[in-house]
């Protein structure tokens, strides 16, 4: 980046210490990973110079031959990787494909029923703070406060809400939910309230893929993602189809008359609906990321993951801490710290002095405010990709403990820190 250092030298600066804080402590952000070279090159081409309204073969400008096979490499490998019948990866962010969805579905006012944010679910799934919640009427399922079911989803009970509210989409898909999802009772419950089925699986993506979760696009009536997380790629959206279909709301073609198929009013809603350009080095980095994630050596990424992820939820179980639901069948899990009389918030800022990065998470049914938090949420994609093992996240489970045991000790914080730093010395994050 010598030109960089050059013109900017604040910029580079702020680059370079970001560059530090990730090489020299453990992220555990179950949002975050971090890309290859490649994808980063790809993220920082030239292709940011090209204006590309519309869709390969369609735009609104010229010029667009090389972005044009850019993005249709995107759009050939996201379909092989997830055996999907079309996708749209224009989107900006996984808010802007949910957004399309939403403009593409419904009407402002319509009913929506979607997991509680509060319980685990997404900010775009009809929380009141955001469009989602400003523009349609959303209504909410939960987890199990206790019982059999403590911290999962009880199918019978989403039914029932179902039932009453008479939702026009339900959404599946969570950010801070351990557990996987059962996609043929959904779409049951669905069709028995005439409702439309959708799955954003931000999350989990990479490990839907790998066909390690089960596969929500055989029952979804669409599917959103995002294409970072467990998915490894540069952040952005993405909208796929298990299968198009002419789509239900009688929307025709003006010239022929015919019905439009529904990935017609996808690619609409994304844009001229939701979006303008495209970014065009941003849809070059996820084709990167999708070809890397067809190899068979990410499948195995993927299973390190989730073995990670259950290897320290046990070891945590083990030293007296409760897991909301638990355990894991996934990449995350959420750490109730309410016996430990330490908010989430504490817990975030004492692990930070400890270069150990979480975000302070509610629980379900928590009586701290969003801002305080009785929990911190946790996961392994990050440090997976550079390589640590079962045991090693044994070892950070303990050494988060001797944290969390005594948040405001400068001493334990600097201790732990040390161990940290050699622990990732060990795990190079760019060699």
């Amino acid at each position: 980046m010598s030109a960089l250092h050059e013109q900017d030298p604040d910029i580079a600066a702020c680059i370079a210490r970001e560059l530090v804080r990730q090489e020299e402590g453990l992220e555990l952000i179950a949002s975050e990973n971090f890309v290859s070279r490649a994808v980063m090159e790809a993220a920082g081409s030239v292709l940011t110079n090209k204006y590309a309204e519309g869709l390969p073969g369609k735009r609104y400008y010229g010029g667009c031959v090389h972005v044009d096979d850019a993005e249709n490499l995107a759009r050939t490998r996201a379909k092989e990787l997830f055996g999907a019948a079309w996708v749209n990866v224009q989107p900006h962010s996984g808010a802007s494909a949910n957004m399309a969805i939403y403009l593409a579905f419904l009407k402002p006012g319509d009913t929506l029923l979607g997991l509680n944010l509060a319980h685990g679910g997404h900010l775009t799934h009809g929380s009141p703070v955001n469009f989602s919640g400003l523009l349609y009427n959303a209504e909410f399922y939960g987890v199990e406060a206790d019982g059999p079911l403590e911290g999962r989803i009880d199918m019978d009970k989403v039914r029932e809400q179902a039932l009453a509210v008479k939702p026009k989409l339900i959404s599946i898909g969570a950010s801070a939910y351990s557990r996987d999802f059962d996609y043929a009772a959904f779409r049951s419950i669905a069709d028995e309230v005439g409702a439309f089925l959708w799955m954003d699986m931000a999350h989990t993506a990479g490990l839907i893929a790998t066909k390690l979760l089960n596969d929500p696009l055989p029952h979804c009536h669409v599917v959103s993602t995002t294409t970072h997380k467990t998915l490894r790629g540069t952040r952005g959206g993405m909208l796929l189809l298990g299968k198009d279909y002419e789509n239900p709301f009688g929307k025709t073609a003006p010239k022929s008359g015919r019905l439009k198929m529904m990935s017609e009013l996808l690619d609409s809603a994304v844009f001229p609906g939701v979006q303008g350009g495209p970014l065009m080095h941003i849809i070059a980095a996820k084709a990167v990321a999708f070809g890397e994630a067809l190899r068979p050596d990410f499948r195995e990424y993927c299973r390190s993951v989730m073995a990670n992820a259950k290897a320290m939820a046990a070891e945590f179980t083990s030293l007296g801490y409760r897991i909301v639901s638990g355990g894991t069948d996934n990449h995350l899990m959420l750490l109730d710290l309410t016996s430990r009389n330490v908010t989430g918030k504490v817990a975030e800022e004492a692990l930070s002095r400890a270069e150990i990065t979480v975000n302070k998470n509610m629980v379900p049914f928590d009586r701290n405010s969003p801002l305080v938090t009785s929990g911190i949420r946790l996961g392994t994609p990050a440090m997976t990709s550079r390589g640590l093992k079962v045991e090693d996240f044994r070892r950070i489970a303990r050494l988060m403990d001797r944290v969390l045991s005594a948040p405001i000790d400068e001493g334990v914080a600097a201790a732990v820190r040390g161990e940290v730093h050699a622990l990732c010395k060990a795990y190079p994050l760019y060699a």
